[in-house]
């Protein structure tokens, strides 16, 4: 992890605009880093979700606002300006922050096509700010030790690299059919939306940005000619197939209850009344084969890198966590997260010269304060005065453009049958 610089004399000021459960996590564990950080202002349309941001800070000393408009009438408050807003939103958003002074740290995608992140790095390159992008899976223990490692030359050259992500079947309902990503011309396609988090990881261990890519994928499951026999509209309205089904919404009554965090205000104290009223009337109500999504549920991308490493990626709704395998001219890695709650991640060494194999260690996610995201939420948060200041701190404009630019492509490929995405 990267170390931090600043002191409790000299804080890096942090405005968090969309207070939604990503711009509270970031402002949450900024506030607890022993006054490297101090809030300024929190935006949100959601009276309660600034108010939980504001919160965080001494009473009295952060500025709240209703929207976006007010919120940047009101001229720069911060630093650094936290945006997790939707995704629709955050070109805008950020658009009008560079403009005000902002630097920012970017809930991804960082804007809804390939074309606006370009203009975005751009616009921040011109005007000297900076643009860190929450991909906090380079913050966790695990992908830390892979970068390492990597980067160590244990390896040799690199040649190859495989990786996949399994979505999770009820993750893939809640966000990717039911929730806000289920329907792409709202908000961004799946290899964006889910798998730029993947993407990152190619370019970043790899060091090089995408010469070709190609892909495949499409929506299979979650459609209506799947629906069991019977099945309504919605799960509430008495489904014959609820007690077998993977996905009937009463789930959020029971083991899957955590999931309304990030959508119904108010969950944690909410009766089982309360949230079936709210699965009446909401889109996570619905049945999972009758909504109107079309992001898909299963995508496979290959690249050829500009340094001529190989890479591919899967994503599945079929599967859960997320698996790697990198292959060099000495060496093999190969490692992961484990299925849910069977430990801690794991990476393991192949040497081609010997045969030998070797566990390669990684910190637990639970050591030294890290929590969500496998440890990337806390890693991301502490490293974010280092990011943006100091002899280590980004370039300005987009960090992590290469692996949006790989996600897009991916896209435009698989729309176009699997023809091949060349960049000149």
């Amino acid at each position: 992890m990267q170390a931090s610089t600043s002191t409790e004399t000299n804080p890096l000021t942090i405005a968090v605009l969309g207070c939604g459960a990503r711009g509270r996590t970031y402002s949450k564990i900024a506030a607890s880093l022993n006054g490297r950080y101090r809030i300024t202002a929190a935006a949100d349309l959601v009276e309660a979700r600034r108010n939980t941001v504001a919160g965080f800070a001494e009473p009295g000393t952060v500025r709240t606002f209703s929207s976006a408009e007010e919120f940047f009438a009101a001229g720069k408050l911060a630093d650094v300006l936290i945006i997790g807003t939707q995704d629709a939103h955050h070109y805008g958003h950020a658009v009008s922050a560079l403009n005000a002074g902002y630097d920012l740290l970017l809930e991804k995608p960082a804007a809804e096509t390939l074309e606006r992140c370009e203009e975005l790095d751009a616009l921040a390159r011109s005007l000297g700010r900076r643009i860190a992008l929450g991909f906090v899976l380079r913050y966790t223990p695990f992908y830390s030790a892979v970068k390492a490692f990597v980067d160590s030359g244990k390896l040799g050259r690199v040649m190859t690299m495989r990786l996949s992500e399994g979505v999770d079947a009820f993750h893939q309902a809640h966000s990717y059919v039911r929730g806000h990503w289920g329907n792409t011309a709202k908000s961004s396609p799946m290899i964006v939306a889910k798998c730029s988090h993947d993407t990152d990881l190619i370019c970043w261990l790899t060091g090089s940005s995408p010469r070709s890519i190609s892909s495949y994928g499409k929506l299979d499951w979650f459609k209506e000619e799947n629906a069991p026999q019977g099945a309504p509209a919605r799960c509430t309205d008495g489904c014959p197939a609820a007690a077998d089904c993977l996905y009937d919404a009463h789930r959020y009554l029971k083991e899957s209850r955590s999931w309304l965090r990030m959508v119904m205000d108010g969950y944690e104290t909410a009766d089982d009344e309360k949230i079936l009223d709210f699965l009446r009337t909401s889109p996570w109500g619905r049945c999972v084969y009758r909504c109107d999504n079309d992001a898909v549920d299963h995508q496979i991308l290959s690249t050829e890198m500009e340094n001529g490493v190989t890479a591919t990626l899967t994503m599945t709704a079929f599967d859960c966590n997320r698996t790697i395998e990198v292959h060099g001219t000495l060496g093999s890695l190969r490692g992961g997260e484990p299925w849910q709650d069977a430990g801690a991640p794991e990476l393991w060494f192949r040497d081609h010269r010997t045969g030998t194999v070797e566990a390669v260690p990684v910190l637990e996610a639970s050591a030294e304060g890290y929590a969500g995201h496998g440890g990337g939420d806390f890693g991301l948060a502490n490293a974010l005065d280092t990011l943006m200041r100091g002899p280590n701190a980004i370039a300005p404009g987009l960090d992590g453009l290469a692996g949006h630019r790989l996600a897009y492509l991916a896209e435009k490929s698989r729309l176009n049958g699997g023809i091949p995405e060349v960049i000149s």
